[in-house]
């Protein structure tokens, strides 16, 4: 499996391109007193969210099967909203809705999407401003591997791949303007979606940083001229740290990774079988550095902090 290719840099958001990409907004009007009065009872806050992440947003993630449908787009050499160098090698990627996407928190993971003809592994690397819960955008080489494209939109069913098997290790990319005042890293190449990325210069404790729709990890006041320490935890708890400089437009790539067989595990953590696979039913639509690096496995095989929605 691999990685997106580390093509020149492009930071702005890439726009949707395709034949079955849809960029019409439907707006839903409610309307009586009766609603209204409704909602104050239960306790619903009516708004219009322009873009907005869902309130209850979360990628996919362990043993679930989702079930709902796929068209598909072409994203030409744009590594979609994930802010990727470019798309994968094999071209093998998929755009999410925005309450999937969760605010770029979905970028870097995979997918098995099983349709009429097939199963297909993609990469999550774009969002899909049109799609619904439940509709995935399939790039064409994806889609042709699970149904023939003369259908446009077909259903399937999706799931999270944990720990998927990686060529080469977590890579590290730092955004175009970032500075010693201003610290904005993009993490790659981690298989499974990540929880939390936090920093620290040469000397001082770990800080937070905030995850940003485009997929970069900021630090608005910055961390000073480096070099960094980063520490990457994915949503199930696996823990890497690496140390990278301040070089712009340049992948640093490490040899730590946070998924495949070969991660590490605590030793109070023993495999365990993987639980029957669950139909989990979409909502029905109201409508080049070498880091160092060291790696630590916190826990097993569930997302920690999962949303109840």
């Amino acid at each position: 499996m691999t990685a997106p290719d580390t093509a020149p840099e492009d930071d702005a958001p890439a726009s949707n391109n395709g034949p079955q990409r849809s960029g019409r907004r439907v707006r839903h009007w409610l309307a009586g007193a009766g609603v209204t009065a409704l909602a104050a009872v239960l306790g619903i806050t009516l708004a219009v969210r322009g873009g907005a992440t869902p309130a209850c947003a979360a990628p996919p993630t362990g043993n679930a099967v989702h079930k709902g449908t796929a068209s598909y787009y072409d994203a030409g050499r744009s590594g979609g909203t994930c802010s990727f160098p470019s798309p994968p090698a094999d071209r093998l990627y998929v755009a999410l809705g925005a309450s999937e996407y969760s605010g770029a928190a979905a970028c870097g993971s995979y997918l098995d999407v099983s349709g009429p003809k097939g199963t297909v592994r993609v990469l999550v690397m774009d969002q899909c401003g049109g799609c619904s819960p439940g509709k995935i955008d399939l790039s064409d080489e994806a889609f042709a591997k699970i149904a023939d494209r003369a259908q446009g939109i077909v259903p399937v069913t999706y799931r999270a791949v944990v720990n998927p098997p990686l060529d080469g290790g977590l890579t590290f990319r730092m955004k175009r303007g970032a500075s010693q005042y201003w610290f904005a890293v993009q993490v790659g190449n981690h298989g499974n979606p990540l929880r939390s990325v936090e920093a620290k210069g040469p000397s001082g404790a770990f800080r937070k940083t905030t995850r940003q729709k485009d997929n970069y990890w900021t630090v608005e006041d910055g961390l000073g001229p480096g070099p960094y320490s980063v520490k990457v935890t994915d949503v199930y708890g696996r823990q890497a740290t690496a140390t990278i400089r301040m070089v712009a437009k340049q992948v640093q790539r490490s040899t730590a990774t946070l998924a495949g067989p070969d991660s590490a595990r605590t030793p109070s953590s023993s495999p365990s079988a993987q639980p029957t696979p669950t139909l989990t039913p979409s909502p029905t639509p109201a409508e080049s550095g070498a880091p160092t690096a060291t790696v630590e496995a916190l826990a097993g095989a569930a997302p920690l902090h999962s949303p109840r929605c």
